[in-house]
């Protein structure tokens, strides 16, 4: 039967039917169009949490009474902090903070309640990692209330007469590393790292599938050479552009954005450079693994979905749930957020870099093994 114009009803079902089938038969597509909403709801409706709570706190302490403790309760009751160390010195709290082990160190000076019992109002200082004002901020904007509320509690009887609003000691917050809760300070420098997870992953992710679909993959295959020499001669050219495009956007950071680079710039592209080794190594995995070049990028995509939602990126990485944290921490981008914007925004030196510098290599490493063994098996 047919329409007007020579349109065939029965050829056009039978296109249908033909894509059907081979969509039937391509199981990545198949899994990728059922994984990507299954993910992405999983993602944001769990692991996405713009509001976090139980965030790492050290207490330095060098005065302990029952209004101090009473205190510290407090704040861990109030569901924003989570106390994970007790410290010996601000020095200590401070190296903290710089390497990322905790958001927050609550220093209680000696002679806090003494001084407080007569009335000469004395100080506690919250310092704070800003890097990530989202992080930070609604702990921060508690404390006032967390404070009032313990002197109601803790101040009776003749000593009354201190549990007056606002409360008779002073909680001063010192937001280290971007004091000026400046969102561009914490997002431009990630930029990097998305550009390049991104970019690395989909253009190596096409290195050896595009060999495979324009037919010259025979020639690759028949030239007296091993497995890790093609996959590291191929990844090689796109180090220099990964270079090239972090040198853009730092050059942005810098003079268009005015994000402080307090740290070795050296140490930047040390960073960048394992980064994009990193990446290199997830690409040259996926065009191994993949039959054609759509399969690639759809494994490109199906990667960076996590690495934009789960790495700390767009969302305070301390506010997702503890199995989101954990996927979170095997994928390089999440070390490299870290390192950058430790270095540029921290000034922070090899000794705070390295927690988040070993990773990376250890994941470069089992990936190109991983690429390796999966290249040999397609020379069957």
């Amino acid at each position: 039967m047919k329409w007007i114009g020579g349109f065939s009803r029965v050829r056009w079902w039978s296109i249908v039917l033909k894509e059907f089938t081979q969509l039937k038969r391509d199981r990545l597509t198949f899994a990728m169009i059922v994984g990507i909403p299954i993910m992405q709801t999983a993602l944001f409706g769990y692991a996405i949490n713009t509001n976090p709570k139980h965030l790492d706190t050290a207490i330095v302490s060098a005065d302990d009474t029952g209004i101090t403790r009473s205190f510290i309760a407090a704040l861990q009751n109030s569901s924003y902090f989570k106390v994970v160390a007790t410290l010996p010195s601000e020095a200590a709290g401070r190296e903290a903070l710089a390497q990322g082990k905790v958001l927050f160190v609550i220093n209680i000076p000696a002679g806090f309640t003494r001084q407080l019992l007569r009335h000469e109002r004395p100080s506690l200082l919250i310092e704070a990692d800003a890097t990530d004002p989202t992080a930070t901020g609604s702990a921060l904007a508690a404390v006032s209330g967390i404070a009032q509320s313990v002197v109601q509690r803790e101040i009776t009887g003749p000593l009354a007469s201190l549990a007056s609003s606002p409360p008779p000691f002073d909680v001063r917050i010192h937001q280290l590393y971007n004091p000026d809760n400046i969102t561009q300070y914490f997002v431009v420098p990630g930029l990097t790292g998305m550009v390049l997870t991104l970019t690395m992953v989909l253009m190596t992710g096409l290195a050896i599938t595009r060999e495979r679909e324009r037919g010259t993959m025979e020639n690759l295959l028949a030239m007296p050479v091993t497995p890790l020499e093609v996959m590291t001669g191929k990844l090689i050219p796109y180090i220099g552009i990964g270079l090239i495009q972090a040198t853009i956007i730092l050059l942005a950071a810098r003079y268009v954005f005015q994000v402080p680079f307090f740290g070795n710039i050296g140490a930047v592209y040390l960073s960048a450079l394992l980064f994009i080794a990193a990446n290199l190594t997830v690409g040259i995995t996926f065009s191994s693994l993949a039959r054609n070049q759509l399969q690639a990028v759809q494994l490109g995509i199906f990667f960076f979905l996590p690495n934009i939602m789960l790495s700390g990126f767009m969302f305070p990485f301390k506010g997702m749930p503890g199995w989101a944290q954990a996927i979170g921490n095997l994928l390089p981008l999440t070390y490299f957020l870290r390192l950058i914007r430790g270095i540029l925004l921290k000034g922070n030196g090899w000794a705070d870099s390295w927690p988040n510098v070993w990773p990376m290599m250890v994941f470069t490493v089992l990936l190109m093994f991983v690429a390796s063994i999966t290249y040999r098996k397609t020379l069957d």
